[in-house]
């Protein structure tokens, strides 16, 4: 290996694009997709379904329309863009924003991801929780709540930490190691859940009609949601599905991950993550909680580490920490990006680490991860805007004769075009959240066509006439 190729395998290419030595097949991206998706949150987001009231029909058949959505926005949104600059997401949008407006969304960007994190950090310490026996959390808790409880989230947080430091293709690597094995362990907590439920109730099952039937009665039942909790209808669970990755496909952030793809339909490796993950993960999960609400009314907490062990053991546990790692490792991965970006002569190794540290202090308060289904229709939103303006500016803003990159070629830090974009989108949708009674799930969509108009006609405002040598 000469010296050019040895500095390529270690550089992570955050100012330059990936050149094609550096591109991974296929199998790179369902590994990480599955891993990523398939993890442990969804041992949180399926019982929050429970915990939401959500009927047997409207999560089947919600999952499978949402998730579908949600592959089609990587495949036909991120990707293409992706794989044809190879730039990361902060690069790219330093091009066309400028570095001033860039480090205010690479400050929430790196923050919300830090706060995603930290809730699978979170995951992983319920299943140390069960081992040494220390108080965990409850559904409604903010604070942690015992000493053991931090100093297991300080553990988890610190591997998860180092693994992400070492770049992409490690990784990935975990990712391929780990998702095989967990996917397998997710079917069987909805095997076990499922026969457990048909023991306790005495439930004859001779055909899929009766498996339907117990879905309805007893898993599933459509009723009031627990306190605290939004109710979910059909379209909260599509617009869910969809949305909970917003910020990954239609808001761009996945751009780092697809510059390293050779095709642009690699993008369809989302689907691993969405239907083994969002879809089969989740509703074992989900059958796990039910069957604990079936013990017990009471018992509300929403605990994976305990979910799991009464499902699978030891297996199950394992499942737990391994489960919050894959997770944890490329969102604290992307959110050490945001922030090397802000200073990009700092070693990204050692900020990557810096964000693993706060991710972990994140999560020793379980409010986040206890709020899991608000927290991420926020994240997703928050960044939304951005992704619009990635979006027009790379396929659409030529066509209305103005300038892609405008703040590469006018030497601008601050685009404003993109800068209003973004904080006038978020303002209709506070209004549209706090006044007009829109639930928060319901504003990124219209909210997306709004910041890609918003920046169409203030960039014909903005864009000032370039020296002929910039455009060239």
């Amino acid at each position: 290996m000469d010296t050019e190729q040895q500095s390529q395998t270690k550089s992570e290419f955050e100012r330059e694009p990936v050149p094609k030595s550096a591109l991974l097949g296929f199998k790179s991206f369902i590994g990480m997709y599955a891993g990523e998706h398939c993890a442990g949150t969804e041992l949180m987001l399926g019982p929050l379904f429970v915990a939401a009231g959500v009927s047997a029909f409207d999560l089947i058949i919600g999952l499978l329309l949402g998730n579908a959505l949600a592959v089609l926005s990587w495949m036909f949104m991120c990707a293409p863009i992706a794989t044809r600059s190879r730039l990361t997401l902060y690069y790219q949008l330093e091009k066309i924003c400028g570095r001033k407006l860039v480090i205010l969304y690479n400050l929430a960007n790196g923050v919300m991801f830090c706060f995603l994190a930290g809730a699978m950090v979170t995951v992983s310490a319920t299943a140390l929780g069960v081992w040494f026996r220390f108080k965990m959390p409850g559904l409604n808790d903010l604070y942690p709540n015992s000493v053991g409880w931090v100093v297991a989230v300080a553990v988890a947080g610190g591997l998860i930490a180092i693994v992400a430091a070492y770049g992409y293709q490690t990784v990935a690597k975990f990712a391929n190691i780990a998702a095989p094995w967990m996917v397998l362990v997710f079917l069987v907590f909805g095997f076990v859940g499922l026969r457990q439920f048909i023991e306790a109730t005495g439930t004859e099952i001779g055909s899929l009609s009766d498996v339907w039937h117990l879905a309805k009665t007893q898993i599933w039942k459509g009723g009031p949601p627990q306190e605290g909790q939004v109710k979910f209808t059909f379209w909260h669970v599509t617009f869910f599905a969809w949305f909970c990755n917003m910020a990954m496909h239609i808001g761009m952030s996945d751009l780092s991950v697809f510059r390293f793809a050779r095709k642009s339909w690699y993008g369809v490796a989302s689907g691993a993550g969405m239907y083994v993950g969002h879809f089969m993960a989740w509703i074992s999960a989900s059958i796990l909680y039910a069957y604990q609400l079936h013990l017990n009314p009471a018992d509300t907490d929403v605990l994976p580490g305990p979910l799991a062990y009464r499902a699978a053991g030891l297996v199950g546990l394992l499942c737990v920490i391994i489960a919050g790692w894959t997770t944890a490792n490329p969102t604290i991965y992307r959110a050490g990006l945001a922030f090397q970006a802000l200073s990009p002569k700092s070693s990204r190794f050692k900020v990557t680490l810096i964000t693993g540290a706060i991710a972990t202090i994140a999560g020793m308060f379980p409010a986040i991860a206890m709020k899991l289904l608000g927290f991420v229709a926020l994240y997703g939103l928050v960044l939304m805007p951005m992704g619009a303006v990635i979006f027009v500016d790379f396929w659409l803003i030529r066509k209305f004769g103005m300038q892609s990159y405008y703040a590469e070629l006018s030497g601008k830090t601050f685009n404003w075009a993109a800068g209003l974009a973004w904080f006038v989108t978020l303002a209709i949708a506070w209004v549209l959240v706090k006044f007009a009674g829109v639930q928060i799930f319901f504003v990124s969509l219209p909210g997306w066509f709004v910041a890609a108009i918003l920046y169409i006609v203030l960039s014909k405002f903005y864009q000032k006439k370039l020296r002929p040598d910039a455009v060239q």
